[in-house]
């Protein structure tokens, strides 16, 4: 059995367009922003910030999908695994793109002296961020991005490899199977270490570098995994509008689907322990993170991310048939993937630009630019193989699901 895939030319031309569409933005955005005041300029470098740290969690949230899988030895997943695959092995790209602009941001940003961006920079005078300084230093920042970022990259480049060196094995050898098996725990434990530990800090939460919280990590994986979730739909959906994909069915939308609105509610439950735990102390250090995204100039965006993440999958995905609706799956996924940018777009924002905020043409474009780029290189990856992963031992299991 053997399925492969053509990158249709509509796909193509709307990838490559959206990538031109951030180009231009970019272009314009460097043209007018750097040469404007410090706002400007701390905008232009959060907005690459923001979106190429939520892109690349999504591309990663993949190969953590693959590794749960395999370890669960689930079934369900083998009739599209080509598409986590195919994301997975673009970490690299995304890796790349993140970890230039991350470490331009610590090195070589600055704004009449300090940093707008990453305060511990330049912790000199400032008592709190001074006592940090043995983990928020430079030099910690460079290594971890590095190390993390090729650790991602090597474990997604494998996981895609050993799933094809599955096809030229012999008939009912396991040997890779268990071979994936061990790299998966391996993966887990890097995971376990950085996306789920001490990589959202060092990237996104040090940006408020006062305040802290020992549940932001998970905060920020469970909104990467919702998303990364939701792109594996989307060309799940697309591949199989497209004639591809027989073995998928509607129970495994329907598994998608659930794993959509499970991961919506589990991260309001995430969004909710942090929120309250820092309402009920009452302190003032703690507090201040809420007081300028619930009550000040963010108000708006804040209580749209709760809206959009938890009361519309709650109430749409909720039930049954419409998580086995082609339309209303991917427009939920649409809608989480925005929703969750957002929520990124607030974890980011509000400390270097205060209520100098804006939501235009060069953020929007900026993450159109991004959402291109995944398109084609995932396109260009799901083409150099089989859709169908021949002599993998759970395939048989994959036909016959029932969810």
């Amino acid at each position: 059995m053997t399925e492969r895939f053509e990158i249709p030319a509509r796909l193509k031309n709307t990838s490559l367009a959206l990538i031109a569409v951030g180009l231009l933005v970019l272009i314009l955005g460097g043209v007018t922003m750097l040469s404007g005041d410090h706002h400007d300029k701390t905008r232009f470098w959060l907005v690459l910030l923001q979106n190429s740290v939520f892109f690349l969690l999504i591309t990663v949230a993949s190969v953590f999908i693959q590794a749960a899988a395999s370890l669960a030895q689930g079934g369900w997943i083998v009739a599209y695994k080509r598409v986590p695959e195919a994301i997975g092995a673009n970490v690299w790209v995304f890796g790349i793109i993140a970890a230039a602009i991350l470490i331009f941001i610590a090195t070589g940003f600055s704004v009449d002296g300090h940093n707008p961006i990453y305060h511990w920079v330049h912790p000199e005078g400032d008592k709190i961020l001074e006592g940090k300084s043995a983990f928020l230093n430079t030099k910690m920042f460079i290594i971890a991005t590095i190390v993390t970022i090729a650790l991602w990259s090597f474990f997604g480049r494998k996981f895609r490899a050993l799933s094809i060196a599955q096809e030229s094995a012999p008939k009912n050898s396991t040997k890779i199977y268990w071979t994936m098996f061990k790299w998966s725990a391996a993966f887990l434990l890097v995971y376990a270490l950085t996306q789920m530990s001490t990589t959202p800090w060092l990237w996104i939460m040090s940006i408020d570098a006062h305040w802290y919280s020992t549940m932001f990590s998970w905060y920020t994986f469970a909104s990467a995994f919702v998303s990364g979730m939701s792109v594996i739909l989307l060309f799940v959906v697309f591949l199989k509008n497209n004639g591809n994909l027989e073995l998928v069915t509607k129970e495994h939308i329907h598994d998608l689907g659930k794993f959509m609105f499970a991961f919506s509610v589990f991260w309001t439950y995430v969004w909710f322990a942090q929120y309250m735990l820092i309402w009920y102390s009452n302190i003032p250090e703690e507090t201040t993170y809420f007081k300028m995204r619930q009550h000040g100039p963010y108000g708006l965006i804040w209580y749209s991310v709760f809206i959009i993440n938890f009361i519309m999958p709650i109430l749409i995905l909720m039930a049954r048939p419409s998580k086995r609706n082609y339309f209303t799956v991917t427009f939920m996924a649409l809608v989480i993937i925005f929703g969750h940018w957002l929520d990124f777009f607030i974890m980011t924002m509000p400390g270097p630009l205060g209520k100098h905020w804006q939501l235009g043409w060069y953020e929007l474009g900026i993450f159109m630019g991004f959402a291109g780029l995944l398109i084609f290189t995932v396109s260009k990856t799901l083409t150099k193989s089989s859709l169908v992963p021949a002599n993998h031992p759970l395939l048989k299991e994959a036909m016959l699901h029932q969810s």
